[in-house]
């Protein structure tokens, strides 16, 4: 990019009813990380940001099935999420919870505005409850039958087969996810969402975005304009943010729906943020800014409230819609730019099940494998733009053939017979033409590895670097400076186009393998950080609790360019890398699946 850019990285909120699997991490935070750390690199100014979604009915179920209270359920995954994706490396400015107060206000402040220019008002619909708690239902914890096209597992908010919204009541033999029962649906009062005042002004939006998004992405936004309905914004439960209005802020039953308060927390995060930095209005340069950049990112069963949902409920805040009205006290909000979704991970074959062992939470996989070889794995193999099937048989192929022997065995002998020979990287003679070629194949990787990680296709990005990496090792077999022992000279400088390749490659594998990166970089003599870690700071807020959130400082060394290797810099003796994973592991992993 010509000139630094305010980029926001937002990342879906995991919800906060469990530990999280390489199946949630593989659409929302390894992706969101890959283009935040290239983002930075390329100068721009990186605002990443999320939390985790605590509210709502299931949590109170998982709750209730652990025997303690909803706050102690989120109390105790929000610590274990945070931890993981910290482990994972993933470089959030802050991820945060949405039960601050912070988020209260901010989540308050956006129905206000919304209620005053006349996008929200109060309808008697038909809610779904549980007979046998008495509490009510989400929509997507009932499924029946699709009344429109006849699919047996629409749940109640949406078919994921012909892709239109629902209501629970409209399900042709509705039933409970959570214990199969039939609900009970009794008249209540709730707010909705005029989703239909936004018709035009989606679609314009929308459109404008042909030939930016992932096809798949547009297309399903696309497709439910022609049938937006009202949607309820909030529900009967005691466990969420109230309602702010008189005769509704202090009852206990009624509190904003789940989804909706997620949603606003991208916003409230960066208030929260801003406030931290000691500038509490910093986060108006992400917001603000015409010439700023929005980014979302999450797997594809979040399209319609991101797609849809999210910029509708901005454009009445902002007063866009049909009915006009103005902005509320925060001022006019930006939409987002692109909404990055990738599609499901399965697990040799199958669904991700808790129940049924298939899964393997984020802990449980770094507590036997490096973090770097799961990033470079979902980032290669992930569900980019299609389904994907993780299989344990092509990770430690991956693992063993990409990141071992071709990446690795790269970084290893020529950093080794250098420091051997040399103690430094050597100086550099005269540069034949497979010398001069390299060099060059190298130095102009950057721009389309570059171009294809700001568009978040980072298949081809990671692609492109490692067909740098074979040329390299193809080099350095065809001109075989071990051999060279007599010619000094020679030697110099295959080992420093090697090195300098080396460094190349470092750079542009730094958004998929910070750690690695982090220690090629000292491996090179490089002195101080290359690029920056998360760390997770124990904070509290006037008037509530303290509580852990993710943060960092990431204004490392790296840049995304090319560096030249200065001769004469000292060398580390290098280590392995990457561990070469045993084969059995394949056999290990499935028996604990329970035979796979």
């Amino acid at each position: 990019m010509s000139q630094s850019q305010h980029i926001l990285t937002a990342v879906a909120w995991p919800y906060a009813n469990g530990p999280r699997h390489i199946g949630h991490v593989s659409g929302f935070g390894v992706p969101s990380d890959v283009f935040s750390r290239y983002q930075r690199m390329a100068g721009n100014k990186v605002l990443m940001v999320s939390g985790t979604d605590e509210h709502g009915t299931p949590i109170q179920v998982q709750a209730d099935k652990e025997g303690v209270s909803a706050r102690e359920l989120a109390d105790r995954y929000n610590r274990v999420i945070a931890e993981d994706l910290t482990a994972l490396g993933l470089s959030y400015d802050l991820f945060t919870r949405t039960t601050t107060l912070n988020h209260y206000a901010v989540v308050q402040e956006i129905f206000k505005g919304l209620y005053d220019n006349g996008y929200v008002f109060p309808r008697t619909t038909m809610g779904a409850i549980s007979p046998s708690t008495g509490r009510t239902l989400p929509d997507r914890y009932i499924e029946g039958t699709c009344p429109i096209c006849g699919y047996d597992g629409a749940r109640g908010d949406q078919c994921d087969d012909c892709g239109n919204q629902l209501d629970p009541v409209d399900l042709i033999n509705p039933k409970s996810r959570i214990n199969g029962e039939t609900p009970k649906f009794v008249e209540t009062e709730h707010f909705m969402l005029d989703l239909p005042a936004f018709a035009d002004a989606l679609g314009s939006y929308l459109q404008a975005k042909q030939g930016e998004w992932r096809p798949n992405v547009l297309k399903f936004a696309l497709n439910l304009l022609g049938d937006l309905q009202p949607r309820a914004i909030s529900r009967d439960l005691d466990w969420g943010v109230p309602i702010p209005l008189d005769g509704w802020r202090d009852r206990h039953d009624k509190r904003l729906y789940v989804w909706f308060d997620a949603v606003i927390g991208y916003l409230s995060a960066s208030v929260e943020w801003a406030r931290r930095s000691g500038d509490p209005d910093a986060w108006r340069q992400w917001w603000q800014n015409p010439d700023a950049q929005g980014y979302y990112f999450m797997g594809k069963d979040n399209i319609v409230f991101h797609a849809e949902i999210w910029p509708a409920i901005l454009l009445g805040y902002n007063g866009e819609g049909a009915r006009d009205g103005k902005p509320g006290s925060l001022g006019r909000l930006g939409l987002p730019s692109e909404v990055v979704s990738s599609e499901f991970l399965t697990m040799e074959g199958r669904k991700f099940s808790s129940s049924r062992q298939v899964v393997i939470y984020v802990r449980d996989f770094l507590s036997r494998y490096d973090a770097d070889a799961l990033r470079y794995y979902i980032a290669v193999a992930g569900p980019e733009s299609q389904d994907t099937d993780f299989t344990w048989n092509d990770f430690v192929n991956r693992n063993n053939g990409e990141l071992v022997a071709a990446w690795g065995n790269l970084v290893n002998r020529s950093i080794s017979m250098a420091a051997k020979n040399f103690g430094a990287v050597p100086q550099v003679g005269d540069l034949t033409d497979a010398d001069r070629a390299l060099l060059a194949s190298s130095k102009a990787a950057f721009a389309p590895v570059g171009a294809e990680l700001a568009r978040s296709r980072f298949k081809n990005a990671a692609s492109q670097a490692l067909d740098v990496v074979r040329d390299a090792n193809r080099y350095l077999a065809e001109q075989e400076p071990w051999k060279l022992k007599g010619d000094p000279a020679r030697q110099q400088s295959i080992l420093h186009v090697a090195l300098q390749v080396v460094d190349d490659v470092k750079t542009m594998l730094t958004p998929f393998l910070p750690t690695s990166s982090n220690k090629i970089y000292g491996m090179l003599g490089g002195e101080g950080v290359w690029t920056g870690m998360p760390e997770i700071r124990e904070v509290g807020e006037e008037g509530g609790r303290d509580y852990p959130i993710i943060t960092g400082d990431y204004a490392g060394a790296a840049r995304w360019e090319h560096r030249p290797i200065a001769p004469g810099t000292p060398l580390a003796p290098p280590s392995p890398l990457f561990p070469k994973l045993d084969p059995k592991v394949v056999d290990d992993e499935l028996a604990r699946m329970g035979g796979g």
